[in-house]
């Protein structure tokens, strides 16, 4: 009889609205932090991908103009430029979008 007192007392705490209600509230603000996380680490990788993208148009433009400057300059100026305006983008994107989950989960109650 002691160990079915024991279950029904387990029973009574575990199923408790005030326990599962909190339990709940502690589960969901956990999958938001992930899933803010992951967020970032796309942003992350976008921010990567850009840095690498464009420093390879940089190199690449700048291997062209100094092969030819007279010719090239001109030409490939403007994609240097083009290419550190999308590092600046892609890092502004980083920011938002960090400053954005960290709202969302400073916002989501915890409890």
């Amino acid at each position: 009889m002691s160990n079915l007192s024991d279950v029904s007392q387990i029973n009574a705490q575990l199923l408790n609205p005030q326990v599962v209600k909190t339990q709940g509230a502690g589960k969901a603000y956990q999958s938001v932090a992930q899933s803010m996380a992951i967020a970032v680490q796309d942003a992350t990788n976008y921010l990567e991908n850009a840095l690498i993208v464009s420093s390879a148009a940089i190199a690449v433009a700048t291997e062209k103009i100094v092969s030819n400057p007279p010719a090239n300059l001109p030409i490939y100026t403007p994609v240097i430029q083009q290419a550190g305006k999308t590092v600046t983008m892609a890092a502004q994107n980083f920011s938002d979008i960090g400053m954005k989950a960290a709202a969302v989960l400073k916002n989501f109650p915890s409890s």
